[in-house]
């Protein structure tokens, strides 16, 4: 290249800043092409798709030119008890796992907080559900609650006088003192809490490490109970990161397929949104009734990630 043809060339005639932003944006494009690629062209579709009469069989055949525009998927999923009977489901599970999952990493985050002889080999023990594939734990649990040779119906009638096994993953409710309770919704939930204690555990954990310890010696010395250092001490420096846990969490288990599908099929009152939208796509080859169902999810997740953010904005300004 000459002199002449350098000094006429665009990157000659930007400035240092000019060709720093450039460079940031050509080092970035591939992150951003990945995200295109595997995020943005797919939800595309969806929606596409969800405005759309198709099934599976008119994939071959499909145009832009031949597609029957609709907003009967919509309506249809909108005026369905099954939506609103997976909505309602999903809305359950994702409450009682996210309270559960708090609770009991709270809970096991304070127990094993203050130092005692073999607490690293108990914290490593904490984190085996979370750290075990799902297909290996679902299969565990499901062989533990079969009931011909499951070891808890084995158990119950053996020595807690059940008169006959308990179907804990096909049953939807059972009678429990006279009040009917939805037991294997309660089945999964109990799953899904185990399997993500650990990692609100982790949350608190590390929160709890950076409150400075002689906060809590001065009020001890000051005379301050165990409780009141508790609530009015720890409690308050905690109550971030519990917030924060409470918004993920639900997010996540709203969104939570593999668990459910792994243990139930979405058989036994625990089919949510996501078993729905795969429902819809598998069984009925309806892919547009699928992609409305999903798009539907998507807005409402949409609406708790907007939820999200503005609750990050107010935290920076407080």
């Amino acid at each position: 290249m000459t002199s002449s043809t350098r000094r006429f060339s665009p990157w000659a005639r930007m400035n240092r800043a000019q060709r720093e932003n450039l460079n940031g944006h050509l080092l970035t494009a591939p992150t951003l092409l990945v995200i295109l690629a595997i995020v943005i062209v797919p939800f595309l579709a969806v929606i596409v798709f969800a405005f759309a009469d198709l099934r599976l069989v008119d994939i071959p055949y499909m145009n832009l030119g031949s597609i029957e525009w609709t907003l009967d998927n919509i309506t249809g999923a909108m005026e369905s008890k099954a939506f609103w009977g997976a909505l309602g489901t999903t809305i359950a599970y994702a409450t009682l796992t996210t309270l559960g999952a708090i609770v009991c990493g709270l809970v096991v985050a304070l127990a094993i907080r203050r130092p005692f002889r073999g607490r690293g080999v108990v914290r490593a023990l904490l984190l085996v559900p979370y750290v075990l594939p799902v297909i290996a734990a679902a299969t565990i649990w499901r062989t533990m609650l079969n009931p011909q040779y499951g070891l808890i119906n084995a158990f119950g009638l053996e020595f807690l006088g059940w008169d006959r096994p308990i179907g804990f993953l096909n049953t939807s409710t059972y009678e429990v003192f006279g009040v009917s309770i939805p037991l294997t919704l309660l089945t999964v939930v109990a799953f899904e809490v185990w399997k993500t204690t650990p990692l609100t555990f982790l949350f608190i954990t590390a929160r709890l490490q950076s409150i400075p310890g002689d906060i809590e010696e001065a009020a001890a010395l000051d005379g301050a109970s165990s409780r009141k250092i508790l609530t009015q001490i720890v409690g308050p420096q905690l109550r971030a990161v519990v917030l924060l846990l409470i918004l993920l969490r639900f997010i996540w288990s709203f969104q939570s397929f593999n668990d459910i599908y792994l243990l139930t099929g979405g058989a036994g009152g625990t089919q949510v949104m996501a078993v729905k939208v795969y429902t819809e796509l598998i069984t009925r080859a309806d892919i547009g009734s699928a992609a409305s169902y999903g798009l539907l999810m998507s807005v409402i997740l949409g609406v708790l990630l907007v939820f999200y953010v503005l609750l990050s904005r107010r935290k920076e300004t407080l």
